[in-house]
């Protein structure tokens, strides 16, 4: 992901920009998280969400004391992403336990990945924080665990969730695409294109792990 780091730093916007939308973001996967956990139909499956919710509410909660630290108060901040990550939070949200679990997989992979690249745009100290505080896989690792168990115990299920899967990729990629400044860029398009390119086929690498097509 380094060229998509480099080519994301260039569009990134300023630091409250980027805090206030990515700690919005962050309080809507929690939620999906703790919605995944609590129709979970097993103990371990409650167990893992609920461990993944802990830690991405441990990022949101970083997120607000950076925006603390600046005097800039977290809820003007977040306000003006609301109802973009609200709408997408409802386009996305899964019929059932199983779409819910995939979507929190796809979606934070994809997102959380791109804001790790945008940050490489933040002034230094804060790029750095907020680099580090994206970097664990470990969450994720956690819902391939429970992505696999529930496929290999139920195949039908890869059909379902390979198309649930790409229908995710559009509705993602305009969140994302939402926070790249682009402002007086003729040529805005030609220079996300391979932004987004490398970032699906992360999105397919995370569906290749499952044994789903992209």
């Amino acid at each position: 992901m380094e060229a998509t780091r480099v080519e994301l730093a260039e569009l990134a916007p300023d630091a409250q920009a980027y805090l206030g939308q990515l700690a919005y973001l962050t309080l809507v996967l929690f939620e999906n998280l703790g919605r995944g956990a609590a129709v979970a139909p097993t103990v371990s499956g409650k167990s893992r969400l609920g461990r993944v919710a802990a830690e991405v509410l441990e990022i949101h909660e970083a997120v607000l004391a950076e925006l603390e630290s600046r005097r800039i108060d977290p809820t003007e901040a977040m306000e003006p992403y609301r109802a973009v990550l609200d709408d997408f939070q409802r386009r996305t949200e899964g019929d059932d336990w199983h779409e819910i679990l995939i979507t929190c997989y796809l979606t934070s992979g994809f997102l959380l990945d791109f804001f790790a690249g945008l940050a490489a745009g933040l002034p230094g100290g804060l790029s750095d924080r907020i680099s580090a505080l994206l970097s664990d896989d470990d969450a994720e690792d956690l819902l391939v665990e429970e992505l696999r168990e529930s496929i290999d115990g139920n195949p039908r299920l890869a059909s379902r969730l390979a198309m649930w899967g790409r229908r995710l990729v559009g509705d993602t990629m305009l969140v994302a695409r939402s926070a790249l400044r682009l402002e007086d860029r003729a040529d805005g398009e030609e220079r996300i294109e391979p932004i987004f390119t490398e970032l699906i086929a992360a999105h397919t690498r995370r569906m290749d792990a499952l044994g789903l097509t992209a």
